[in-house]
């Protein structure tokens, strides 16, 4: 294999700005030129009742696919409704980065909470609202160490645990359980390098990625950087499942893109419209009594002026196994 063919050969293509990368073998679902690499799949799930208050579309909506050369590696095309999208990115930057919950800014200066930070006294504070590049919830990633530890953790959001159970059911996963999160925050320039997410005891629970604004480039490959990878189009509100096989393989983001269309902000009443007061008062999350909030147009601006130039990513594991109620020092050093 020639050098270029590999994954950091991949990588610097698409990173590079001087030639621009063609996007031709980039794998979009959609395009039904690459029908030959990825497959729809249909589940014959029963709806879910939460989904409606979780910004998701019904189960029978849902489009799936699977990747041939990377089994264990599912697409789930952006089954959330426009102000589903909303509601999440409004998640992401304004409570995720709150404390308790760990920040890359943390080891510059200590921000109770960092979005209000950025806008205190309507004053905009454009070079800390770009500081940011993740935030960690639940068992918090030691980016030194690798390593997760019982002491090392805050309460992980209970909305977004609901999420990826309720996604995890629509696979069949009936053992899933919500433990560890890292919020990404891309700007335009952003990378994503090559590595592998092997820091969770259990790497039999699958990875569920959630992506939201710009679009981007991801690469996965195989179990070392010799293989060269596949470039995959993921698009806002895309649900990326990383199980079996394609749990441990190497991937990153070489390269962000210009979404084509911002979801975020169409059809918004006809939305509003379809829903009614007995759900509004029944549903157990917040997405219904937060729902005028993301609709007004002031209320939103900040929102949407930073996703409309930067992409976010949620990534939700397990880190025990089945049973396991708290990490154990063996284990850990075995």
């Amino acid at each position: 294999m020639k050098e270029d063919e590999n994954f950091m050969g991949i990588f610097k293509y698409f990173k590079s700005k001087k030639p621009k990368p063609s996007l031709e073998n980039v794998v979009s679902v959609e395009n039904n030129r690459h029908n030959d690499k990825v497959i729809r799949c249909t589940l014959n799930q029963e709806n879910d009742a939460r989904t409606e208050g979780l910004g998701l579309d019904k189960f029978e909506n849902w489009q799936m696919y699977y990747f041939k050369s990377h089994p264990g590696l599912y697409l789930i095309r952006n089954p959330f409704t426009n102000l589903g999208q909303r509601y999440w990115i409004r998640k992401c930057l304004e409570e995720y980065p709150r404390k308790p919950n760990k920040t890359n800014i943390d080891f510059e200066v200590y921000l109770e909470d960092w979005w209000e930070t950025c806008y205190s006294n309507e004053v905009y504070d454009q070079s800390l609202l770009q500081k940011l590049r993740w935030t960690t919830l639940g068992y918090h990633h030691n980016w030194d160490t690798k390593v997760y530890t019982d002491e090392n953790q805050s309460p992980f959001p209970p909305e977004l645990a609901e999420l990826a159970d309720v996604v995890a059911l629509y696979l069949g996963c009936t053992t899933f359980k919500a433990q560890a999160a890292i919020v990404n925050y891309y700007y335009m320039k952003s990378t994503l390098s090559a590595h592998t997410d092997h820091s969770e005891i259990n790497l039999e629970a699958p990875l569920f990625s959630f992506s939201f604004g710009q679009s981007a480039i991801f690469l996965i490959g195989g179990l070392d950087k010799s293989v060269a990878p596949t470039a995959i189009l993921l698009q806002s509100g895309d649900i990326l499942v990383m199980s079996k096989e394609a749990r441990l393989c190497y991937h990153a983001v070489p390269k962000i893109l210009p979404a084509s269309s911002t979801p975020w902000n169409e059809n918004l009443n006809e939305v509003t419209e379809k829903i009614s007061l007995y759900k509004y008062i029944s549903q157990s999350v917040d997405f219904h009594k937060n729902m005028n909030r993301n609709i007004n147009c002031n209320e939103w601006s900040k929102f949407g002026n930073y996703v409309d130039k930067s992409r976010i990513n949620i990534n939700v594991r397990q880190v025990l196994k089945e049973n396991q109620n708290r990490l154990q020092c063996d284990v850990l050093l075995s």
